[in-house]
């Protein structure tokens, strides 16, 4: 199943390491995003975050307002807002702020919130969450929209004559719901006909996952009179590429490591993760060394990249963007460059910016002895007009042959310094 070109973007929850100064860690993140905006990539999403030390941020919508001003042409989204934490109609006049701020750049991603910590310390039944995201998106959907004013009773929230006062810049925000294992994000989305992004897929689990996820989506636009489309599926996708394989498990090992054990079982507790001691182990065990099947994470070249997404787009039936998973696995300097090596390589290959490069190649070594034969022919025939054109050039055809039999004389050397004369 095709659907056009892809469209590449980075999802920065974000992940970083205990130890460095928060200010600084905002400051890079900003860097990150003009560094993307640079490169062309198409799409910067950031996450809301109250715990676990390692994921900063608490406002998407403040830092990527910070963004904007730093980047000209790149979508900026939430990814996501927790919909469970706030009163919609606040959650949409700061969508609506977004856009005006970015000239029409706001990306709009909802989710039930990711941290059990965050619920806990908001006081949110977990069981209630889902619920409150699908009641709180269909009444931010009618503001973005500008529908007439109405009034909204809810356990957990209440409007009365509603309507925004500003609409967004946009005629239409893309939105996005986030995805994991269960089918309720892929639910929601078609519910409401917004797209998806599959938060999970970076994950093994989440991998096995994604082949019957999409026709959740689309039961659920069916029943509710709308249309799920797959160019409006974002996949996430983790990797970290270097000029060879070698460089790039060498730069990535170590954080690789410490995010594994420091954050994902240590902190996080997530089900199913244990620590693992042998860094080469857990490095094998993500990129899928010697396993069946494809690993949660691509660590090598921009052709292993490259196969890595073929192979998931064969998996799912097809999707719209690759959202790369931004991490500290690896230092700055190469984080950076593995941002640009995809850029570089790995988007125009998968979309073909440079298919005809190699015909137009490929064309001129096929006819290079017709091409060169007929060029030489045109060259001597003017030549052979000129009288001292054709002198100078029968003096310079003897040069090169003297210099074939004898291997001294090169041309501007005197014929007597060749020979070993004064």
């Amino acid at each position: 199943m095709t659907t056009g070109r892809l469209r590449f973007g980075a999802f920065l929850a974000p992940h970083h390491p205990l130890g460095e100064h928060p200010t600084l860690m905002f400051r890079r993140d900003l860097e990150l995003a003009a560094h993307l905006d640079e490169l062309g990539y198409d799409e910067f999403w950031c996450g809301e975050h109250h715990s676990s030390g390692w994921e900063t941020i608490a406002s998407p919508e403040m830092f990527l307002a910070a963004a904007g001003e730093r980047t000209s042409r790149i979508g900026l989204g939430t990814g996501v807002v927790s919909l469970p934490y706030h009163h919609p109609f606040n959650v949409a006049q700061r969508i609506v702020q977004l856009d005006h701020m970015t000239r029409g750049r706001a990306l709009f991603g909802s989710g039930p919130g990711a941290l059990p910590s965050d619920a806990r310390t908001l006081g949110i039944d977990p069981m209630v969450q889902r619920d409150r995201q699908d009641e709180a998106l269909g009444v931010i959907c009618r503001l973005l929209r500008g529908e007439d004013r109405f009034t909204h009773e809810s356990e957990w929230f209440t409007l009365r004559d509603a309507q925004l006062q500003i609409l967004p810049l946009q005629e239409e925000v893309p939105m996005v719901t986030a995805s994991s294992i269960s089918p309720s994000g892929m639910q929601l989305a078609g519910k409401h006909g917004t797209g998806v992004i599959s938060i999970a897929s970076a994950s093994t689990e989440g991998l096995q996952a994604l082949p019957t996820q999409w026709s959740f989506a689309e039961d659920a636009a069916a029943q509710h009179g709308k249309v799920a489309d797959r160019r409006d599926w974002r996949v996430l996708m983790a990797w970290h590429l270097a000029e060879t394989r070698e460089q790039a498990e060498r730069e990535a090992i170590t954080g690789l490591h410490r995010w594994h054990n420091d954050y994902n079982v240590h902190v996080l507790g997530r089900p199913g993760a244990t620590r693992v001691e042998d860094a080469q182990e857990l490095l094998e065990r993500t990129t899928g060394q010697g396993a069946v099947g494809a690993g949660a994470a691509v660590i090598g070249t921009p052709d292993d990249l490259v196969a890595a997404v073929r192979s998931l787009q064969d998996l799912t039936g097809g999707f719209g963007v690759v959202v790369g998973f931004a991490h500290d696995w690896a230092n700055r300097e190469a984080t950076l460059r593995s941002w640009e090596l995809a850029a570089r390589y790995v988007v125009p290959e998968l979309n073909g910016y440079t298919r005809n490069l190699r015909a137009s190649a490929d064309h001129l070594h096929e006819n290079q002895a017709d091409l060169i034969a007929g060029a030489s022919a045109a060259v001597f025939a003017k030549i052979s007009e000129n009288e001292r054109a054709s002198a100078a050039m029968a003096t310079t055809m003897q040069q090169i042959q003297e210099q074939q039999q004898g291997g001294g004389w090169r041309p501007g050397m005197p014929k007597a310094s060749a020979e070993g004369g004064d």
